[in-house]
């Protein structure tokens, strides 16, 4: 299995991108969740010019977030600077939306995304329409602004629904997900996908999962404090999607519910005030502060990220390996060369 990164935009992410080349990883991506982390464009573009081989995603931008002419200038001027190696990752936007107290786009939208932009992006005219105008949109400069010549791989962001994979399949674009560690459930993605491509389409994409990655010291506890820190921003994730989203609250175990409801309690809101969103987000996906540690549930640890000694994560690897997982990504967040080379040697 191919392995990779993915981090927040901050100053210094380009080191991160060569270290990460330099250890063999084959990808590296940036989140894109605007008023939480830096512009991830801008981050990849330093990584762009640092780098030689590595490929280099957003994960993932949203047509909630971005029109299709504006992410296809983005996506052709990266890939200007890293011809060949870019990688768009598509979705509706949950997190990034709801970091901003707005919905996710719809999975409709999304679909109309991805077809203008793969239109855009290889050099094609694209269907573009703000309100009752519509028209026809492209690039009327290329050649030293963008680069359409050569191509960028695309991945559509899908947990456990099928609209996102359907949307994936008819579109002919590979997978992404964020915490998914079940291999029936990516089986179920793959399934989806396949089913809703047309008899002309390739729906062979390769899949990207994201997850956090620890391995165990000899006679180190399962779920002490380095393995909490070490996932914990993946657990928290999941809990502030809970405590902001108040439907998925009835669907998570007793232990489950009272961690959300601690949550929202430390951080002095509710799971129906209107600016909840304020409160809940600050810190997303970065390390958690020691006082969360007994929020990081083993049971959601288990279900989130992988975490055991060196022959149980390969175990696990390989049976998401065959499910289908082209590429494991993790997230580090204490000390993230030497994650990222952890991460080299156990899938050397």
């Amino acid at each position: 299995m191919r392995a990779g990164v993915v981090v927040a935009a901050h100053p210094g992410v380009a080191d991160l991108a060569v270290r990460a080349e330099e250890l063999g990883l084959d990808s590296f991506w940036v989140y894109d969740t605007p008023m939480v982390h830096g512009d991830p464009f801008v981050a990849l573009s330093l990584c762009a010019q640092a780098t030689r081989r590595i490929r280099l995603g957003i994960g993932v931008t949203s047509p909630a977030l971005r029109s299709a002419p504006a992410a296809a200038s983005a996506f052709a001027s990266l890939n200007a600077l890293a011809p060949g190696r870019i990688i768009c990752g598509a979705g509706t936007g949950n997190t990034a939306r709801r970091t901003l107290g707005m919905p996710p786009a719809k999975a409709a939208e999304l679909e109309d995304f991805v077809t203008a932009l793969q239109d855009l992006c290889a050099g094609r005219p694209a269907a573009y329409r703000e309100g009752d105008r519509a028209g026809e949109v492209r690039f009327l400069h290329t050649g030293a602004h963008v680069n359409t010549a050569d191509p960028i791989e695309f991945v559509v962001a899908a947990l456990r629904g099928p609209k996102a994979a359907a949307v994936a399949g008819r579109r002919g674009t590979g997978l992404i997900s964020f915490g998914l560690l079940d291999p029936a459930a990516w089986q179920a993605l793959h399934t989806a996908r396949r089913r809703a491509a047309a008899p002309a389409t390739d729906p062979s994409g390769d899949s990207y999962l994201i997850t956090a990655l620890h391995v165990l010291d000899e006679d180190e506890d399962v779920t002490g404090d380095a393995a909490r820190d070490a996932t914990g921003h993946l657990v928290m994730s999941l809990l502030a999607f809970a405590a902001d989203t108040p439907a998925v609250i009835a669907h998570l175990g007793p232990d489950e519910r009272e961690a959300v409801r601690r949550l929202l309690h430390r951080r002095g809101t509710t799971a129906t005030a209107p600016d909840r969103y304020t409160k809940i987000y600050p810190g997303y996906l970065s390390r958690i502060a020691p006082r969360d540690r007994d929020l990081i549930l083993p049971s959601l640890m288990n279900a989130l990220a992988l975490v055991g000694t060196r022959d149980d994560l390969l175990t696990r690897i390989t049976a998401l390996e065959r499910a289908g997982i082209d590429e494991l990504l993790i997230q580090p967040v204490i000390d993230a060369p030497t994650e990222m080379a952890r991460l080299a040697r156990l899938l050397a």
